[in-house]
């Protein structure tokens, strides 16, 4: 099978999760896609490790360690793999662009594979499911990042295999960050396992989590909120 086979088939997955010609769901999904509506989901997640590290080394050591996550994903993402691939987004190919739905005249310039949004929200779900330990967190991490995805699809902005190789790359990065992070811990602090339904094995409050999920919550509120009042234009 050579490339333009593979692209063939790539175009006719991505016109079954492109656009709706809904305008409520567009602009929910502008807000989806937008890094600014998920600060207060960075900012419970930072809430959390300040609770339940000790230490301004090991609170320092995570937050380093989430940076490196976006900085090597959207890194090799954006530095690496986009220059040397230099595939054009589908909503700006010219072959195809004008069979792509667009919302608000979105047609982004720079380059499509792999992607970013895909690497680094998955390296984030990554890393913090292995800190953390809870399984609710995990799936909710990991549905998270698949939503951000499919706001790529949505608009047309990046191919289905840009997206899967994009989240290939979140987790490579994910886990070997989470890897250096274990292994930088173990030499600041004795490895404890906790065995109580209060914390997960790792140490981490399970209300804590709960709290993930409650602000989870409120941020699905705004936006549904939000995407009424653009549409209504209230």
């Amino acid at each position: 099978m050579d490339f333009s086979s593979i692209q063939d088939i790539d175009f006719q997955i991505l016109q079954w999760f492109n656009g709706s010609n809904n305008v409520i769901l567009d602009q929910l999904v502008m807000a989806l896609t937008s890094g600014f509506t998920w600060i207060p989901l960075y900012l419970v997640l930072f809430i959390i490790v300040m609770r339940n590290n000790e230490t301004v080394g090991q609170i320092g050591l995570i937050v380093g360690c989430a940076f490196l996550c976006i900085l090597f994903a959207d890194g090799i993402a954006e530095g690496i793999i986009k220059p040397l691939a230099a595939r054009w987004r589908p909503s700006n190919d010219p072959l195809v662009k004008y069979s792509v739905q667009v919302v608000d005249n979105l047609r982004l310039k720079d380059y499509s594979f792999c992607s970013a949004h895909a690497a680094n929200t998955m390296a984030i779900a990554v890393f913090f499911s292995l800190l953390v330990r809870s399984r609710l967190l995990t799936f909710t991490l990991v549905a998270w990042s698949l939503v951000n995805c499919w706001t790529r699809l949505y608009l047309g902005v990046h191919y289905p295999l840009d997206i899967v190789c994009g989240m290939l790359l979140g987790m490579v990065v994910g886990t070997l960050v989470y890897l250096f992070f274990h292994r930088m811990y173990r030499r600041m602090s004795p490895e404890i396992k906790y065995v109580s339904n209060q914390y997960t094995s790792t140490g981490y409050d399970c209300d804590d989590i709960d709290m993930i999920m409650t602000v989870l919550m409120l941020t699905l509120v705004y936006v549904i909120l939000r995407a009424v009042v653009l549409m209504t234009g209230l």
